[in-house]
């Protein structure tokens, strides 16, 4: 039993209610509240993941700018493959 909780009143559409009712009344989860509980941890996880991405993104971004002005993507992919092809025995 959690040691503290606060009660809160939510607006959902009825189709929400009535998941929330089929959920309980299958039995997976004892009351509407759990069902609420799990989802809001379930938002909770997906916001946090969401926000790591982003962090990461932006560092991937920061270090594309530190890393020197930009190739174009064909002078690029060229300078490869002669170095693949140099390094290449025949």
């Amino acid at each position: 039993m959690m040691a503290q909780v606060e009660k809160v009143s939510i607006a959902i559409t009825p189709e929400m209610a009535a998941m929330l009712r089929r959920a309980v009344a299958s039995g997976d989860y004892a009351s509407s509240s759990e069902v609420v509980r799990e989802a809001l941890r379930d938002w909770k996880e997906r916001r946090t993941l969401r926000n790591e991405a982003i962090a990461e993104l932006r560092q991937l971004w920061d270090e594309g700018l530190a890393s020197g002005e930009p190739v174009e993507s064909e002078d690029a992919l060229a300078r490869i493959k002669a170095k693949i092809e140099a390094a290449t025995p025949r």
